[in-house]
């Protein structure tokens, strides 16, 4: 006997306006000055020779993946991220702790104050709420080893934010929907970072086609 069909709700356009319109408007408010101070900076880690670590947990680990992608391709960086190296990460965690894996894979790595760190984070890290301890305590060994440190957050940048020499903070404009703008709105912003004619040398295959 055939089961009855599942009744599904639509999804209701007026929120996908919503959704869109609230996006545009915390575009608006991005402070572009901050955007071109980043992009200053990873030019000067670029042509001391510096390495990028790109530093992200969750849908922000996906995002640092991609990035370390375009940054080599398209951009010339030599760029990793953690997160790519599941079998390193797995084992940190479980013998040390996961609070520690970036600050032990980045100890690993040698970081030095000829390298920079970016951060991809919705809150930036914060060690009094135990929140993404492991991107703080990346950040405290980038700043003892005089690394750079750049970052694209959202709420109040948190731990990233107080320690970066240049941070894009994404407004958060409406409380019920900070993640996903946030992480949404990362992507455009790094995408926009890699194709900045002054860091930009190598075009993606499909503008390449003209």
């Amino acid at each position: 006997m055939r089961s009855n069909p599942i009744e599904r709700t639509p999804l209701t356009e007026s929120f996908s306006e919503t959704f869109l319109s609230e996006s545009a408007q915390i575009m608006a408010a991005i402070d572009t000055a901050s955007i071109e101070r980043i992009v200053s900076g990873l030019s000067s880690v670029r042509d001391r020779g510096g390495r990028l670590f790109i530093l992200g947990v969750g849908g922000s680990a996906g995002h640092a993946s991609h990035a370390v992608n375009d940054f080599r391709k398209l951009c010339g960086f030599e760029a990793y991220a953690p997160t790519d190296n599941v079998s390193e990460l797995t084992a940190r965690a479980n013998d040390e702790g996961w609070d520690s894996t970036f600050e032990g894979w980045l100890r690993g790595s040698r970081l030095s104050e000829r390298d920079a760190i970016l951060v991809f984070s919705v809150g930036g890290g914060s060690m009094e709420r135990n929140v993404s301890v492991n991107l703080v305590r990346a950040i405290d060994l980038a700043v003892t080893t005089k690394a750079s440190i750049f970052g694209i957050v959202g709420r109040d940048g948190g731990h990233t934010k107080r320690h970066a020499d240049e941070c894009i903070v994404i407004p958060p404009l409406f409380d019920d929907h900070v993640t996903p703008h946030t992480e949404g709105l990362c992507a455009v912003l790094w995408h926009l970072i890699v194709s900045h004619p002054s860091l930009s040398r190598a075009s993606a295959k499909w503008e390449s086609m003209k």
